[in-house]
């Protein structure tokens, strides 16, 4: 199946996204066969603070019908952040949108988490991932959130994280588990990779990325089929 990315929300997100990705097919033994399309960040930074969603899907949907050109079976957004319009989104695709939040809630019961901490933009955290979590409990610091949210978005729209940054994403998550119960961090920001890897933070970190390339790569394989 060839796989379409919209990409470039932010840059260091659509990298990971297709080295994860690249990666993962070959470990299926499949062929990866794929296209990526640039979508702006500050447009989609500005639409998502303002949760204009028409005008965002409005973005989305030519980027769209681009991949569909390109001979792409399926488009996938590559942020979390990006997905606060996913149900406008497909109302105007012209491809199947293969959801990044949707695998979540099985992939969570599956690893037996009953309750799990979220990193990410204000709106994920305050939407508890959009409300689509019906089998885990989501918790975040409610009284930080536009401090992390804000912090987030300087860093992906950087495309870099610093010390500081690093650390004060990391002491998020450790409260998060020690103070409230959380039994792993989700990163629900795809550039929190930034901050993340490469480090051991004491705690259980599942990046939501990986589990969005694991079913585009199945996807990719033939290993899965689309649902739409």
């Amino acid at each position: 199946m060839h796989i379409g990315l919209i990409g470039g929300i932010g840059v260091a997100a659509t990298v990971v996204y297709y080295q994860r990705l690249t990666q993962a097919v070959d470990r299926l033994g499949g062929s990866l066969d794929l296209t990526i399309v640039h979508a702006d960040v500050q447009t989609l930074i500005r639409n998502n603070l303002a949760d204009d969603r028409a005008a965002q899907a409005a973005v989305y949907a030519p980027l769209i019908d681009r991949l569909k050109a390109a001979g792409c079976d399926c488009a996938a957004i590559t942020s979390l952040g990006g997905h606060f319009c996913f149900d406008e989104t497909v109302a105007l695709s012209s491809l199947p949108l293969v959801s990044a939040v949707a695998p979540l809630d099985a992939y969570f019961v599956a690893q037996k988490l009953g309750r799990v901490g979220l990193l990410g933009t204000r709106v994920v955290m305050h939407t508890r991932l959009y409300g689509q979590l019906a089998r885990t409990e989501a918790i975040a610091l409610d009284d930080e959130c536009d401090e992390i949210g804000q912090t987030y978005q300087d860093m992906a729209v950087a495309g870099y994280c610093t010390d500081a940054q690093r650390t004060f994403f990391l002491d998020a998550g450790a409260r998060l588990v020690r103070d409230h119960g959380a039994d792993a961090i989700v990163l629900a920001g795809t550039d929190l990779n930034l901050a993340f890897d490469g480090q051991d933070p004491g705690y259980r970190v599942i990046d939501a990325l990986d589990v969005h390339v694991d079913l585009l790569a199945r996807l990719a394989a033939g290993h899965a089929t689309l649902d739409r």
